[in-house]
Order: structure tokens, then C-alpha cells, then sequence
């Protein structure tokens, strides 16, 4: 973090890495040595907490979450500065969150910061894996009205599988049936933000969260975060904006930059999933 007479400067950035340790050998660690990263969200880490540690060395403060099911998701922050309190419970007692949900509040500046990172199911349409996602979904319904009580600079970010309008899918009319989405998924986001159309979409609809990233390109296809390992998906840009940075209006306010670290080449890319990079300035 930085500081200057005017407040401090915080840059978070989040990522699925599709497997932390495969990341890092394919190049994530010269992407964060350049990219003056404060707080790191991770997703589908699917690694021990010792390996989060050796790869990213003594200067992170790391809290992970692994999933039950060793090998499956996980999500992890790591940060410069410790955080004060960290929580990783969402939704009924009988309900498996492992691995999908990590709160931590960060001190920025002399004010907390509430970070979120998530891993929302991925699904499947008219299977059990679908009932899932439904169930996390629905427990962020309950969760995320709560975090705005609890902290009024709160930010969810990570992937969450779910393309909320048509300018998030490049090929959306042939994806309208498949998990992601769905209009039942898409209908979860216009609780969170509003939904197309409503005049107060995503500046104070629904519960009041904002999309920075949609609110950062406006209203334009993308900017994508994910492309498909079919065809030339990534080489035509074919891709889907699943990965998110959802603020709460006060945080939202104080965004002076966002970014989607798209590799310059297919051959280049050490995830599928590209880093969603954001300035805050605190």
C-alpha cells in the first residue's frame, strides 16, 4: 500500500489460478513480482497451505480456506499487512462452503477494509451439481445485505461463475441453457446489483452492489476474464466475464483504476482465467 497526503492507495487483485502450483510454473510469479499487488484474492488453489507459503514467500500474509474434498477449489487471500479478523462460515450448518468463502478485514489508512474472496460453483444444468450452486447462491442472498451492515468499504471478488447479462458472454445466444448462464444464476445478480434496465442498475438496485468492473468499461461486450480451452477461443476473445470485484457503494466510490490482466498470447497465459486488477484509493 501507499500512502500520500490524500489517503492510501490499495490494489487488490483476484484471480483463478486453476491450480496454484500450476500457475506458478507457468509464469504467475513474474506477473505479481511487476504488478505491486497489496491484497490477493485466489481461487481453485487445490494445494496445502505449506505450498501457498513456499511459493509466495515470507513477505504475504496468507489465510486459506481449503475445500473439503482435497485437490477441489479453495480460495485464499494473501496480503502485505496482516488482517485483524478473518471468517470463513456461509450459509445453513449443513451446507459444505469449505474451500468457497473467505471474509478478512484489512486496516487501510487508519479505516477496514473487508475483503471477500469466493469461488461460486461452476454447475451443471439439471444435475445435482446445479442444486449446489443454487445453495451457495443462496446463501450469498442471506450473506451480502450482512456485509454491507458489517462494513460499508466491503468488496466480494473471485469467480463466480455466472455471466450476468448479455455484454458478459460473447457467444451468450448459444450459452442460454448452460450453467452460467442461466436465467435462474442471472436472476441471483439482479438481487445483487439490479437488473438490466432498472435505472438504479448497479448504482444502488437491488442490494446496493456495484460492478466495478462493468461500471469501470461500461456498456460494452466484456472486458472477458475467461475463455474456454476449445477452439481459438482465447486467440478470437471469445470469452466470458465471470470473475468480479463486487463493491459496496461507499468502496465503489473510491476505485481509481480497473484492470483485466489478459496475457499478450494464448502461449503466455499461466491460467484461464485472467487477473481483475483494482485501485482503491482509501
Amino acid at each position: 500500500m501507499s500512502s500520500s497526503k490524500t489517503g492510501t492507495s490499495l490494489r487488490i487483485a483476484s484471480v483463478n489460478v486453476n491450480g496454484v502450483r500450476a500457475a506458478f510454473r507457468n509464469g504467475m510469479g513474474a506477473w505479481l513480482d511487476k504488478r505491486e499487488v497489496d491484497i490477493l484474492a485466489l481461487q481453485e488453489v487445490r494445494a496445502e497451505t505449506s505450498h501457498l507459503e513456499e511459493l509466495l514467500g515470507d513477505e504475504w500474509d496468507i489465510l486459506h480456506d481449503a475445500a473439503t474434498a482435497k485437490g477441489r477449489a479453495g480460495v485464499a487471500l494473501a496480503s502485505r499487512n496482516k488482517a485483524s479478523i478473518h471468517r470463513v462460515a456461509l450459509g445453513a450448518d449443513d451446507f459444505d462452503s469449505a474451500g468457497r468463502w473467505l471474509e478478512a478485514d484489512y486496516e487501510v489508512g487508519g479505516k477496514v477494509v473487508t475483503v471477500v474472496s469466493t469461488y461460486v460453483h461452476s454447475g451443471e444444468a439439471d444435475t445435482p451439481k446445479q442444486v449446489e450452486k443454487y445453495k451457495f447462491l443462496d446463501a450469498m442472498v442471506e450473506r451480502l445485505p450482512r456485509l454491507m451492515e458489517h462494513n460499508p468499504l466491503s468488496v466480494i471478488v473471485g469467480d463466480l461463475n455466472v455471466g450476468h447479462r448479455t455484454l458478459d458472454i460473447k457467444n451468450w445466444k448459444g450459452n442460454v441453457k448452460r450453467a452460467g448462464f442461466l436465467p435462474d444464476e442471472r436472476a441471483y445478480f439482479d438481487r445483487f446489483l439490479g437488473a438490466e434496465g432498472d435505472p438504479d442498475y448497479n448504482a444502488g438496485a437491488g442490494f446496493g452492489f456495484v460492478d466495478i468492473g462493468r461500471r469501470a468499461a461500461g456498456e460494452v461486450e466484456g472486458p472477458y476474464t475467461w475463455w474456454s480451452a476449445r477452439g481459438q477461443a482465447f486467440d478470437n476473445n471469445t470469452g466470458w466475464r465471470i470473475d468480479y470485484q463486487l463493491a459496496t457503494p461507499e468502496l465503489a466510490a473510491k476505485v481509481t483504476n480497473y484492470t483485466v490482466d489478459r496475457a499478450a498470447s494464448y502461449a503466455e497465459r499461466w491460467s484461464d482465467h485472467a487477473p481483475v486488477v483494482v485501485d482503491y484509493a482509501i
